[in-house]
């Protein structure tokens, strides 16, 4: 029966994040310093929310895009925060969390044929829903321009069949974000291009050193610009899976209906959690950033010493640092560190083929695992 399967599942396959971790699973005394969300409880106050919700048995279906009490809330928290306005009414979608939003972004956008520009090394996440849209992705190497992608290469990149361009900033996994000069310069390119913008913002509150800008406060890309956001990293909220979706009314109006039959709408309990999230804890992600920052300070200064190539990241908690690999695969490089170093970093072809000599490091974790998975680093690199 297997040939009877939907040839686009068949297509595609498990990340190079799982394969690798399916590998080295069963070593042990191993320091991980791979996995991507933040290493703080959820705070008491949604907790408690959520229990609350609970106990008054808010238990049953809600409005497909959310309640509104919580969408008039993302409405507000993102015009505060970063200057963007979406009306709670028709403009809002709350999603099982990002990755949900994603999907049904890419099978209401897409058709067979089309493409969309990926810069990479980029998340694993996005060629798979691409591919089973019956869409494909092209990537746009950053490697040489601090991991961005500049108007220029994006320019290039740009065909006939160019249906979106995906900006997921801060990125996974090399911590690049854009400033608004930056992202004035992308505008410039597609503002009178149809050509949607995909916005990946999940990260938008672990900003370090400059203020984050969203491309959809440009008003000239607002009306093909989708943005995607959530709770999971700002809230430390992974497992609540609550993200969402801000579009213009006459896109989130056909997003609305691949979402309905989807999921049919995100959890209430956790709908009413994210509502206190973004009403009473908007001090929370700043609390964290803060402690986010000197670990990134921290782990730099660590790996310059030991002679690697790298970026500081201006978001999100990961490095991104290159080795002086040359007979073997970033994939051969992570399995030799954790057998032989006993530290577990992301290899970078995880994240396309353009990671390649790359490994990705996550800072999510306190100083004392830091402290012993970067000295196991640096013994490793010393025998090499």
């Amino acid at each position: 029966m297997q040939q009877s399967l939907n040839r686009m599942v068949k297509s595609i396959e498990i990340s190079g994040i799982r394969k690798f971790f399916n590998l080295v699973a069963n070593e042990t005394d191993i320091v991980s310093l791979t996995i991507g969300q933040p290493d703080f409880h959820t705070p008491e106050h949604i907790k408690n929310a959520a229990s609350h919700a609970l106990m008054q048995n808010k238990t049953t279906y809600t409005h497909n895009a959310g309640i509104i009490e919580l969408r008039k809330a993302i409405s507000e928290y993102n015009e505060a925060n970063y200057s963007i306005c979406y009306n709670p009414e028709n403009e809002i979608i709350v999603t099982t969390g990002a990755s949900q939003a994603l999907d049904i972004t890419f099978r209401t956008i897409l058709n067979p044929n089309d493409e969309v520009i990926l810069p990479g090394p980029i998340y694993p996440g996005y060629e798979p829903l691409i591919t089973l849209a019956g869409a494909k992705a092209i990537h746009a190497d950053t490697t040489k321009d601090n991991f961005k992608l500049t108007k220029e290469a994006l320019a290039n990149h740009i065909t006939d069949k160019t249906k979106c361009v995906v900006l997921p900033y801060p990125s996974n996994p090399t911590g690049a974000s854009f400033t608004k000069e930056e992202l004035c310069d992308l505008v410039s390119v597609l503002k009178n291009k149809d050509i949607f913008i995909l916005a990946d913002e999940i990260y938008s509150e672990l900003v370090y050193d400059h203020k984050h800008v969203s491309i959809a406060s440009f008003p000239e890309v607002r009306d093909k610009t989708i943005v995607v956001n959530g709770l999971s990293k700002s809230h430390a909220m992974t497992g609540f899976r609550i993200g969402y979706l801000l579009a213009p009314a006459w896109l989130s109006s056909h997003m609305l209906k691949v979402h309905q039959y989807n999921v049919s709408c995100a959890s209430s309990i956790s709908q009413y959690a994210a509502l206190e999230a973004l009403t009473a804890g908007q001090a929370d992600p700043a609390l964290m950033c803060e402690s986010y920052k000197k670990r990134r300070d921290y782990v730099y200064e660590r790996l310059v010493r030991m002679g690697l190539d790298v970026n500081i990241p201006e978001g999100a908690f990961y490095f991104f640092p290159k080795f002086p690999i040359h007979n073997m695969t970033s994939f051969e490089l992570g399995l030799e560190l954790a057998r032989k170093g006993k530290v577990a970093l992301v290899p970078g072809e995880s994240f396309s083929n353009l990671g390649k000599g790359y490994m990705r490091l996550s800072y999510a974790y306190d100083f004392n695992t830091l402290e012993k998975g970067l000295d196991r680093l640096e013994d490793f690199l010393q025998v090499q």
